[in-house]
């Protein structure tokens, strides 16, 4: 084939969250799948390919250079780079659709990258939490994937999402992280229990609990937070007859002794860390401090901040295994709490 034809087999979507490098190079491992790329075809040079979709040529040679280490590519000084082997097996191609791109979501993210790497292409969407995006992404949505990979949170719009998911067959769709209400068929997911697990986790802690008398938990107004969480709080409170509040932002809020403070956001953390420190009121003693969501940092703060957390990398490794073993299973990933002086 010739190389200005291989050039229409790019494509590149500056929209994908996936990088340039690896859109270049899952392109031209399709064709090769697909019979259209022969063995011994020379590709498109760097110079080529920077200039015809306005990438780098850092980019390029990144997107060659793992099609070499694959064994897919081959090069000769003077001559340019052509298709070395022909018989790859890489059949599974994931659509990858996160709300978000945080740092625990990264860990879900490599882990699940991670354990598909060279047997999977991925193409990774990031909607921001917008519902109105998510849809036009499902839509326009190419209908050669093998799985559907979604995690579905909004800040609003989504009572509808379920509609738009149902449209994917049931058999390709994986929900991870929740559970959505109206999505029928036999799907899988691998999804958090967020009533149950807030409410377990809390009564972990309850030993250390028992020196407080009110927990407040901190729950941004406009946030894309389930409200399933909030049931789970009551409910504990309400069974251990501990005073309760939901403050939808700590500036205003003062601190007290005797309270513990439950917060969903670290930028919130941070604020309330700061507005402990300057009353006389100690950590642990005075005051309980817990944060949702692990990260190497709570480990540090205040000589360690407790927290109640998932595991993000047990979740990426168990969503890939769904696919790879080729099952149909809902997998709950139960949060964990784990205690520091904070409380």
């Amino acid at each position: 084939m010739k190389r200005n034809s291989l050039l229409k087999l790019i494509s590149i979507d500056y929209f994908s969250a996936t990088p340039k490098y690896l859109q270049l190079a899952n392109a031209i491992i399709k064709g090769v799948t697909d019979g259209i790329i022969k063995k011994d075809d020379l590709l498109p040079s760097i110079n080529d390919l920077s200039f015809e979709f306005e990438i780098s040529r850092d980019t390029a040679e990144k997107g060659y250079k793992y099609l070499k280490e694959i064994g897919l590519l081959g090069s000769v000084p003077g001559k340019g780079y052509f298709i070395n082997k022909v018989d790859i097996k890489r059949e599974l191609k994931i659509f990858l659709l996160f709300n978000k791109l945080s740092p625990h979501k990264k860990v879900v993210y490599d882990a699940f990258a991670d354990s598909l790497i060279d047997i999977a292409s991925i193409d990774f969407y990031i909607y921001n939490n917008d519902y109105g995006f998510f849809k036009r992404l499902i839509q326009n949505a190419k209908r050669d994937y093998t799985h559907y990979v979604i995690i579905p949170h909004f800040i609003e719009g989504g009572e509808h999402a379920h509609e738009i998911i149902n449209t994917i067959p049931t058999d390709k769709l994986i929900l991870l992280d929740k559970l959505l209400p109206g999505v029928q068929g036999n799907f899988s997911s691998v999804y958090e229990d967020f009533e149950s697990d807030i409410y377990c986790a809390l009564e972990q802690a309850l030993p250390q609990l028992s020196k407080y008398h009110t927990i407040k938990i901190i729950f941004p107004k406009d946030s894309y937070f389930p409200q399933e969480i909030l049931k789970g709080f009551y409910k504990f409170c309400q069974q251990y007859a501990f005073s309760y509040k939901v403050i939808h932002t700590i500036e205003n809020e003062p601190i007290k002794e005797g309270n513990v403070y439950l917060s969903l956001m670290d930028s919130d953390l941070v604020l309330l860390i700061e507005k402990i420190l300057v009353t006389k009121l100690k950590v642990g003693k005075h005051v309980g401090v817990i944060s949702y969501n692990e990260s190497q940092m709570k480990k540090i703060i205040l000589n360690g901040i407790t927290t109640i957390s998932t595991d993000f990398e047990m979740m990426g490794k168990r969503a890939a295994e769904l696919i790879t073993s080729n099952t149909i299973d809902h997998v709950p990933i139960p949060f964990s709490l784990t205690l520091r002086p904070s409380l």
